[in-house]
Formats: structure tokens, C-alpha cells, sequence
């Protein structure tokens, strides 16, 4: 780890301020309307509030635009780190405005790394544009999809085709109206090794046989953009459409799910920092016992816990990216330190969202504040692009599978 250094460059921070101006001027105040437009949408409905394409416009004008991409903004992983943070204080405006929201952002990944020229022409170019939306389908209702040896959807060969049945849910994005591309993962060949039994194909939305069932809530929540249940009845792609080769399933999606969790990881400290920023504004106005609640004990606990546990998390994260730039996202510490902030992350926005839902009292589960939502999503967060126990699991195998060093060794005779 010699040489590791988190000072902000000054690209990065040039970025920084010019992000920060633009959510302060801009993205913040929109919440309003957006909010406003999808309470009057209703719960069904998934347009997209007319905010958004606005917004997108005026992030492309300033060059706030793929950010999350180095190969289009020139940003490292550890220099994005600090951006993505700063649009999770808007965690459902600010990513997708500057194109840098999941599940597209895995997608384009996905794309850039795996696809032909012709797929990348189709599918990578209006993506990067904004001009469509996407979305990942792997997890299935059926069995634990943690372990994704377990995926049972079927994509079989057919002369020029691959012909696809299954049933896919909490595929997020999928209710999008201008969602046009899904990449979907199934067994091609369940006679070979286990790790070499899937594939993935590109399926357009579209396609005859692809039905989008329903969109489940979190926690009573819809999504604008939905978490579909999905069913795929004899859905026939030409075998042009795969992704790489047969039987690289499981290779593709390690390469996707990296920087997704560890972008999902940046946002959540962004989301987590809005919290407590509520939270004591909340604690110096309001009055109980004859004094503001800022000066009762419990209360003060909360704050300095919230903020060890952000600047922490924060400093893990930045360790993370730092590993991805200087060692790739294959390599073994890569993935290590990705399992630990996935585990930590969310945790601990989950955290910090809890205490601040507690000083705001009734108004903290309630609509009024963003509070209710932010944690229902980073609750859910803990379960997606694998839950805490796989990642603790990763962990704990590391650790225990690490030669002693010469103190642990001395201890331990």
C-alpha cells in the first residue's frame, strides 16, 4: 500500500466545485417538483418527471456528464469517489442527471469492456448519450440468487438464435419508459462446470415474449423507475446479441458488480452526510425539556457517532478506489476491500438514517423529509449486488486463509 495518498487532485477538484455549485443551484432545488410530479403520477405510473431531462441538459452544458466512466471523463476511481458522493445527497436526482446512476452505470461497464463494435454502436452510444435506459437482470424469485450458480433462467441454443424462459425480479430500471435494453444472465450450458454454466445476452425490452409483470415497492415505496418482476416465455434474440463468449457469465459479472458496489458505496456516504446535516438542524431548533435537544447528552452521542462512522467509511471507500486504480478490479485486494465497504456502507448509512428518523420524531417516518425513503433504499441496499452476509463471508475466508505475520505468529505459539 505504499504510495497511497487520498489528497483530491486538481482536476478532481475543480470538478468538486463545479458538482457541488450545480446540485446547490440546481439539483436541491428540484426535488420539489419531482417529488411533486411523482406524488401526482401516482404509484403505477413511471414517467419521468420533466425535471430530469432538463436537468440532464444543463450537467451535459457543464461537462458534468459520465463521470463514472475513466475511459469518457478521464477520472480515476479514487477521483470520482468525492463526485459520486456529493450526488447522493440527491440520491434520486442527482445521479441519473449526470448520467452516472445504476443500474446504467454497471451496463455501460459491461459494454465498454465486453462488447462487439456493433453492440457497442447500438446500445453502448445512446447510453452514454442519455438517450435510453437499461437494465441488469439476474436475480430470480425462484431460488437464492446470492449464489448465482443457482440462476435457473435458460438461454439454449437455436440455429442463429438464442431462445430464453425464466423469471427474473427486482430488476431495477425496468419500468423505465425509456428503458430499452436489458442484459440478461442464464445457463447456456448446464452440462459444464459450475462456474461456466451461464451467459449473457443482450435481450431489447421489446422483444415478443418479454413481460414486465409487475414493479415491487421498498418498504411501500415506488420507484420511478421500478424493480420488475420480469417473465421471459420462449423470448428469441439472435446469437449476436451475447456478451463475449459462451459460459463467461460469471466473469462478466464479476467485472460489472465491482465498480457498481463501490460507486453504490461513494453515493451512500453522500446520503448519509445529508442526514446528519437534517439531523442537527433538526436538534438546534427544536425544544424539549426546556432546552434544545442539541444540548441533551443522547443526542450530542449521536451526532459524534454519526460522524466517526461517515469519516470512516469514507476513508475505507477512498482505500477501495485507490486499490482499483493502482492494482485493477481483478485483483484479489481490489476485491477484498470491495466486499468490506459493500459490508460497512450501507450499514452504516442505515445507521445515521436511523438517528436522525429518531430526533425527528413522527415527521421522520412521515413524507415531510426524505428520511424514510433514503433509509427504505439503503436497507435494501444490504441485499442487492450481494447481501452483507456474502461479503462478511469473502471477508472472514481472506482473513482466515492469510499467512501470519511474524507478530500474529509470535503470539499464537
Amino acid at each position: 500500500m505504499a504510495g497511497m495518498d487520498f489528497a483530491m487532485s486538481a482536476k478532481a477538484a475543480d470538478y468538486h466545485q463545479r458538482l457541488t455549485d450545480f446540485m446547490v443551484e440546481h439539483v436541491i432545488p428540484a426535488e420539489e417538483s419531482y417529488d411533486r410530479y411523482r406524488l401526482g403520477a401516482g404509484p403505477e405510473d413511471h414517467t419521468v418527471p420533466p425535471v430530469i431531462e432538463e436537468l440532464k441538459k444543463l450537467a451535459k452544458e457543464r461537462g458534468l456528464w459520465n463521470l463514472f466512466l475513466p475511459a469518457e471523463s478521464g477520472l480515476t476511481n479514487l477521483e470520482y469517489a468525492p463526485l459520486a458522493e456529493l450526488t447522493g445527497w440527491s440520491m434520486e436526482i442527482g445521479p441519473e442527471v449526470t448520467n452516472c446512476a445504476a443500474p446504467d452505470t454497471g451496463n455501460m461497464e459491461t459494454l465498454h469492456l465486453f462488447a462487439t463494435a456493433e453492440q457497442r454502436e447500438q446500445w453502448l452510444e445512446p447510453l452514454l448519450a442519455g438517450e435510453i435506459r437499461s437494465a441488469f437482470a439476474m436475480t430470480e424469485p425462484a431460488v437464492a440468487s446470492s449464489d448465482a450458480r443457482n440462476i435457473e433462467t435458460t438461454m439454449l441454443r437455436d440455429g442463429d438464435d438464442y431462445v430464453i424462459n425464466g423469471r427474473k425480479w427486482w430488476i431495477s430500471g425496468a419500468a423505465d419508459p425509456r428503458c430499452a435494453i436489458l442484459i440478461v444472465m442464464g445457463r447456456t450450458n448446464p452440462d459444464a462446470a459450475s462456474h461456466q454454466q451461464q451467459s449473457m445476452i443482450l435481450v431489447p425490452v421489446d422483444t415478443p415474449g418479454v413481460s414486465i409483470e409487475r414493479s415491487l415497492p421498498v418498504f411501500g415505496w415506488q420507484d420511478q423507475h421500478g424493480h420488475c418482476e420480469i417473465t421471459f416465455d420462449n423470448v428469441r434474440v439472435p446469437s449476436s446479441n451475447l456478451l463475449a463468449e459462451e459460459g463467461s457469465g460469471f466473469a462478466i459479472a464479476q467485472a460489472r458488480l465491482g465498480p457498481g458496489r463501490i460507486h453504490h458505496c461513494m453515493r451512500a456516504i453522500g446520503v448519509a452526510e445529508r442526514a446528519l446535516a437534517l439531523m442537527i438542524d433538526r436538534v438546534q431548533k427544536r425544544i424539549a425539556f426546556g432546552k434544545p435537544l442539541a444540548e441533551q447528552g443522547v443526542v450530542r452521542e449521536s451526532i459524534a457517532l454519526s460522524r466517526n462512522q461517515i469519516d470512516q467509511t469514507r476513508l475505507l471507500c477512498h482505500k477501495a478506489a485507490w486499490t482499483i486504480d493502482a492494482h485493477g478490479n481483478k485483483s484479489k485486494d481490489a476485491q477484498l476491500q470491495v466486499a468490506q465497504i459493500k459490508a460497512v456502507a450501507p450499514k452504516m448509512a442505515c445507521d445515521v438514517l436511523d438517528r436522525a428518523i429518531q430526533v425527528h420524531g413522527g415527521a421522520g417516518v412521515s413524507d415531510d423529509f426524505p428520511l424514510a425513503r433514503m433509509y427504505g433504499w439503503h436497507r435494501a441496499m444490504r441485499l442487492f449486488d450481494g447481501p452483507d452476509e456474502v461479503h462478511m463471508r469473502t471477508i472472514a475466508r481472506a482473513e482466515l486463509g492469510r499467512e501470519k505475520t511474524p507478530l500474529a505468529a509470535a503470539v499464537t505459539r
